[in-house]
């Protein structure tokens, strides 16, 4: 299954999300909820956002609420979540906590976190249609997208017949000198999307993988622009986010999926520092982004399982899902000797990228 589409600036930036958006409490009792809740949070005043990822989307999430909840404030930092963790653990050890609420991929060092009694537990509506394998049952941490790692391509030096539709079909020939990804001993997307692979065609796979002399990159976003410049021709380590936001730039990348193989699923989920200085923000935050209406209109997949996802990008039904990178990327031992094992093959970073 193959996308190839450029889409309109975020919905989020248009008078018109605001106003679904403001529809988001439609229930008496749960509007009553947020409206407590939103009452405390204008005392606050603001919000501070660490969050990992590209920060368009970030951003428009905060001007979005800014316009719903006039009177508070959102500062968003963006960054590797790998960058970002190690900060918030510097706060933490100098019992300084400046952040508010964390958007990482890393989940391991939010269950971290929780277990030493650093996050502040929090259901809001909208939690139990998140699946279980997305958040901490207690409320730690809560998914807040779904995504999935496609094959890309640059549609201009790719003809549609020859687009992979299997990993092994990257070994041929034709895109020697054209294969890009992350650092998968940097990207714990990418170290899963690597270890998927590697679990059905084995360490074999690997050795012919790097006669492509195939290129790293530090973050998706580089993979994508790298496609769309048509420096690099295919990757199976393409995220929609990225690929979306290089298509809106006016690159020239698409989305493609495998027939069999199993297509990759992480996310992002945030979670709320025990000592925030802005609690109750950071909770009504948690609440619009897992709101029903923003989910629908953020422009990637959801977390929530009875929201659709986006219009023109490939319903993940039609996909056999490896879905579980909570229990991945927690897995200690297995995770540093698969980090080891594939940096002897990409060597350390050296192509820096960042998330702008």
């Amino acid at each position: 299954m193959t996308v190839r589409r450029c889409l309109a600036p975020a919905l989020s930036k248009s008078a018109a999300l605001v106003l679904l958006a403001a529809s988001s409490l439609c229930s008496p009792a749960r509007a009553q909820a947020v409206d407590r809740l939103y009452a405390l949070a204008k005392e606050e005043k603001a919000v501070v956002v660490w969050a990992a990822g590209p920060i368009a989307g970030h951003e428009s999430a905060a001007r979005a609420f800014e316009q719903r909840f006039p009177g508070i404030a959102v500062s968003v930092t963006g960054g590797f979540s790998n960058v970002l963790d190690r900060k918030i653990e510097e706060q933490m050890q100098a019992k300084k906590i400046e952040t508010d609420l964390v958007i990482l991929q890393t989940i391991q060092d939010l269950v971290k976190w929780d277990g030493l009694k650093e996050l502040l537990h929090f259901k809001p509506d909208g939690f139990d249609a998140v699946g279980a394998r997305s958040k901490d049952h207690e409320g730690a941490w809560i998914a807040v997208n779904t995504n999935p790692i496609f094959y890309g391509y640059n549609p201009d030096r790719v003809q549609h017949h020859t687009v992979p539709r299997l990993a092994i079909d990257f070994l041929r020939s034709q895109f020697a000198g054209g294969l890009i990804s992350a650092y998968p001993s940097d990207d714990d997307a990418t170290l899963f999307a690597f270890a998927t692979i590697v679990k059905k065609y084995g360490w074999g796979y690997m050795a012919q993988y790097m006669k492509q002399q195939p290129k790293f990159v530090q973050g998706h976003l580089g993979v994508a622009r790298s496609l769309g410049s048509g420096e690099s021709l295919v990757s199976f380590d393409a995220t929609a986010s990225s690929v979306l936001a290089v298509q809106r730039a006016g690159g020239k990348v698409a989305l493609a999926g495998p027939t069999d193989d199993f297509l990759p699923v992480f996310f992002s989920a945030e979670a709320i520092l025990k000592n925030a200085p802005h609690p109750n923000a950071a909770k009504l935050y948690v609440t619009w982004l897992l709101s029903k209406e923003w989910q629908s209109h953020a422009g990637g997949y959801p977390s929530r399982s009875d929201v659709p996802g986006p219009a023109g990008l490939p319903p993940l039904s039609g996909f056999r899902l490896e879905d579980r990178y909570a229990d991945f990327v927690c897995s200690e031992a297995l995770v540093a000797d698969l980090r080891r094992r594939l940096e002897a093959y990409s060597g350390p970073v050296t192509n820096a990228g960042d998330v702008k």
